[in-house]
């Protein structure tokens, strides 16, 4: 029977973190599954208990700054992008008017839902524009420093 608590506390604690993404209720998850592995080993409540903290402890300690290492965003380390921070920066062609509450605009030849970045700004048809950030399918976009749709800046060519 302690075996099942640990597991539901464990699973609940695993949810939770689904909502917190901060890596740190997993890791009280996993001392909850240790201890249930424990309690089906028919360790009295003490040693579940302990083998509860020293798990997550270790986990906290050991385990959690390495997978926060490794989930930063390329853009904070340094590393090549992919996936769609690679599209942060980007240059994109607008093929229906892109205004705060909707748009449609064309990047590396995919059609992307957009808004603009700026609430007051607005982009017609055949103007380009910089992707500033993709939040789920939707490119939150600002004026280019193209000044015309034909010419490359220096920098870009």
């Amino acid at each position: 029977m302690d075996a099942v608590v640990w597991i539901v506390l464990g699973v609940l604690l695993g949810v939770a973190e689904i909502f917190t993404t901060t890596f740190f209720l997993i890791m009280f998850a996993a001392g909850a599954f240790a201890a249930a592995g424990a309690a089906a080993l028919g360790a009295p409540v003490l040693v579940q208990a302990l083998v509860f903290a020293i798990v997550s402890v270790l986990s906290v300690v050991l385990v959690r700054p390495v997978i926060s290492r490794h989930a930063r965003s390329a853009l904070e380390t340094g590393e090549q992008a992919f996936g769609v921070e690679a599209l942060e920066g980007v240059t994109a062609l607008v093929l229906e008017r892109v205004d705060d509450g909707r748009g449609l605009v064309k990047i590396d030849g995919e059609l992307w839902s957009a808004r603009a970045y700026d609430a007051t700004q607005s982009f017609e048809p055949g103007e380009r524009v910089q992707v500033i950030k993709v939040r789920g399918a939707t490119a939150l976009v600002w004026q280019d420093d193209i000044s015309s749709p034909g010419e490359l800046p220096e920098a870009k060519r």
